[in-house]
């Protein structure tokens, strides 16, 4: 069962958070395993399972990046995968390199603080940008972006940590 049937959900990048929550706390509630503490060994383990399952869903759907990923695991109607193996974009590789070096010549807090606000503007752009890719079921564009968004992610933790690395100094 893919995570979107478990949840009860519509197979789309375009989630409904308030109704994720719901159906999630839903179900939870029905196969939380304290609910079975006095069945059988066997039932017992089947509600572990449920429940674990439950939480991979919901911690995947909720999450813009883990969510473009696993839809493009999912193939659609039979079309062909997308390969995320390989980064062929050299705009991008050519992007991800000068925002590096832009990160390891930063000298203050705020040299920091204006690239990791860059970042996060171009994240949430990211996520526009899937979202119209899978409304137009342009797979091959929505992996692009997927590519680029990890990136971008990956970029704004080590922003975190050389800003936390240089108020220490």
């Amino acid at each position: 069962m893919d995570h979107y049937t478990r949840l009860e959900l519509p197979k789309s990048f375009a989630v409904d958070a308030k109704q994720l929550n719901r159906r999630y706390f839903e179900h939870q509630r029905l196969l939380h395993p304290d609910r079975f503490a006095t069945a059988s060994p066997r039932e017992r383990a089947l509600s572990q399972s449920q429940a674990t399952a439950l939480n991979e869903a919901y911690e995947t759907l909720k999450d813009p990046l883990r969510r473009a990923d696993y839809l493009l695991t999912l193939g659609h109607d039979g079309s062909e995968s997308v390969d995320m193996s390989r980064v062929n974009d050299m705009a991008l590789l050519q992007e991800a390199l000068e925002l590096r070096e832009a990160l390891a010549e930063a000298e203050s807090v705020d040299d920091i603080t204006a690239l990791a606000a860059r970042t996060t503007a171009d994240i949430e752009r990211c996520s526009d940008e899937l979202a119209e890719a899978f409304a137009g079921d342009d797979r091959n564009r929505a992996a692009g972006v997927i590519t680029r968004l990890k990136y971008l992610r990956k970029l704004a933790d080590d922003c975190r940590a050389r800003r936390q690395q240089l108020s220490r100094s």
